[in-house]
């Protein structure tokens, strides 16, 4: 951070997340105070607003950084426009840490294993800001690329490790290699950012807060493999990503650093946007080269590959977001020091999306072979309400539930798919005692049913009839072999489903039935859910002896269906009652049935 020794800077989250809880009247409030005590005349320094991507701790946005050289920087957490005026007069103006507005130790706790390579420019720099970028270390690895061979290139990514991170984990070197000997010389280069797994969003924030560094990922692989031409393939549902990105390419092409002659070194490079409406099966590269082309993003046969066939039915070589922003640190830093991070198998870091039941949910950047233990309740803060950790789901949509007892299995491909899971793009659904896992595998697969492409009869009948059975076991019509018939379905659905979505979408179902299959007993031979989540089962009972008589459900009740006075044990009226669960939700001690 040297290059900003000369100035104080308010670092503001303005991602997604943090825009969306108020960083623009954070921002305003900032300016108006700096206007009102003319605040650079009275520190002797310029003080920079810089709106960042983000930060990594969504749920605690607007963060904000105060930066003043020389110090640690100070992180305020919940930040509102009216704490504003306290931090700027105190802090700012009179060096005093406004020690109840700044974050707890839980933000110490949150960092204290990560490890910051792709996010080490978010929520630090001005994502929309060239002369940020470069002063991190930008554009320096296309410029170290350039004085290598294309050949060279490829062997140095190689020798880093780095697997593809869009959930194949395919070798990225290996796969540029494919399309650098493709014969021809016309070939293109694709960002698949088509991010489409529920809960995920490590792709998009990348996009948000260091658009510079993916054109730089891209420049690179371009020049290894010949490439003159690229697309990002962006679902048009991240407006922002869009609108960051499409800024950054318009400033690379007037600053000379894509078109023709790339920075002045003899390579030539255009890139392009291509917003996608959001079909999760263009995630497949050939349903994405397809919508590329106009045509209906569904799949096609391999072989022949991409690389030999691909879009425009020239050689082609796609990566995703993550995949390309890796590539500029191996070549800031080099393969060696890349492959020195990590596991044999899994080199380098991994960026995950955390969602669910979990304290602190957000992005996290860790070294692969980090247990998800450590991710969950280390870095993470444990589960909501202090209740018991029962599985995540691991992979987005088409990965697998971990349970329990899989909790210390490390966070790479290779033990993931040993544990019945994969790595995927890096969602991470965690799940306490109140969830179903029978419901989880009906939320799942009703989501990849509905973004099959229809293209192909096994993925296109074969998970509406297996969305059925599930239906059924939820509502308590389960019947005896509904278990064995599902596992069937999803073992002949993952062979003859012509992609990936097909090829995977029984995951979810396969890996609870695996680890849960006394859940679905129950479902099916006792009608009862174990977890008190499928609402046609559940009987919404108040357990005298369990009960605090605190009154939370009466609180909550949506409907006033909980009678209650203090002092007194809860009843709920089963004549006004929903079964919306808001008060089995509500209730920390687990007294209603």
């Amino acid at each position: 951070m040297a290059a900003f020794e000369d100035q104080i800077r308010v670092l503001i989250c303005q991602g997604t997340g943090g825009l969306a809880a108020g960083a623009k009247p954070v921002e305003e409030a900032f300016q108006a105070e700096f206007d009102k005590h003319g605040v650079d005349a009275k520190v002797g320094k310029r003080c920079t607003l810089v709106g960042t991507g983000c930060r990594g701790l969504c749920a605690n946005d607007v963060l904000v950084d105060i930066v003043i050289p020389g110090q640690a920087a100070v992180t305020y957490d919940f930040v509102k426009p009216e704490m504003v005026p306290q931090i700027v007069e105190e802090h700012i103006l009179q060096g005093q840490v406004v020690e109840k507005k700044k974050a707890g130790p839980y933000y110490q706790k949150f960092l204290e294993k990560q490890m910051r390579v792709v996010f080490s420019r978010c929520g630090t720099i001005d994502a929309e800001s060239l002369d940020d970028f470069l002063a991190m270390e930008g554009f320096s690895g296309i410029k170290k690329a350039v004085t290598m061979t294309p050949q060279e290139v490829i062997e140095e990514v190689k020798k880093s490790g780095l697997r593809g991170r869009g959930g194949g984990g395919f070798p990225t070197g290996v796969k540029w290699s494919f399309c650098a000997a493709s014969p021809g010389k016309e070939k293109y280069l694709i960002c698949n950012a088509d991010e489409g797994d529920p809960g995920a969003f490590m792709d998009r924030s990348i996009l948000e807060g260091d658009p510079y560094g993916l054109i730089e990922g891209m420049m690179i692989a371009s020049y290894a493999i010949g490439a003159e031409f690229g697309y990002v393939y962006v679902r048009a549902e991240y407006p922002l990503a869009i609108k960051r990105l499409q800024k950054a390419i318009d400033v690379c092409y007037e600053k000379g650093f894509l078109g023709k002659n790339c920075l002045g070194l003899g390579f030539n490079f255009d890139l392009r946007i291509k917003a996608g409406a959001g079909a999760f099966v263009c995630g497949e590269e050939t349903a994405l080269m397809a919508s590329i082309e106009g045509e209906r993003g569904m799949p096609r046969p391999r072989p022949p590959f991409p690389a030999v066939r691909g879009l425009w039915t020239k050689p082609t070589n796609i990566n995703n977001v993550e995949t390309f922003a890796n590539v500029s640190y191996i070549f800031y830093r080099g393969g060696d020091w890349f492959a020195s991070i990590g596991t044999e198998g899994t080199k380098g870091t991994k960026i995950f999306a955390l969602t669910g039941k979990v304290k602190h949910t957000g992005l996290v950047e860790v070294p692969a072979g980090i247990t998800m233990r450590e991710v969950i309740y280390d870095v993470c803060g444990g589960i909501l309400n202090n209740r018991k950790f029962k599985a995540v789901q691991a992979g987005g949509p088409s990965g697998g539930c971990l349970p329990g007892e899989a909790i210390d299995a490390e966070v790479d491909y290779d033990s993931l798919i040993k544990a019945g899971a994969m790595m995927g793009s890096g969602g991470l659904v965690v799940m306490d005692e109140t969830t179903c896992m029978v419901d989880i595998a009906r939320f799942f697969l009703n989501f990849t049913r509905m973004e099959s492409c229809g293209k192909c009869v096994p993925c296109r009948i074969g998970l509406k009839l297996m969305l059925d059975i599930l239906e059924r076991i939820t509502e308590g019509r389960g019947q005896e072999g509904d278990i064995e018939l599902l596992e069937d379905m999803c073992y002949d659905i993952k062979k003859a489903s012509l992609c990936g979505l097909g090829q995977t979408a029984p995951n979810p179902v396969l890996s609870t039935i695996r680890y849960f299959r006394h859940e679905y007993e129950a479902h099916i031979h006792n009608q009862r859910c174990p977890s008190n989540s499928c609402k046609a089962l559940l009987k919404f009972e108040v357990v005298d002896a369990a009960c605090k008589k605190c009154g939370l459900c009466y609180k909550i009740c949506p409907v006033d269906a909980v009678i209650w006075e203090k002092g007194q044990l809860a009843v709920i009226d089963k004549e006004k009652c929903t079964k919306c669960t808001s008060c089995y939700d509500a209730c920390r001690f687990m007294a209603i049935e």
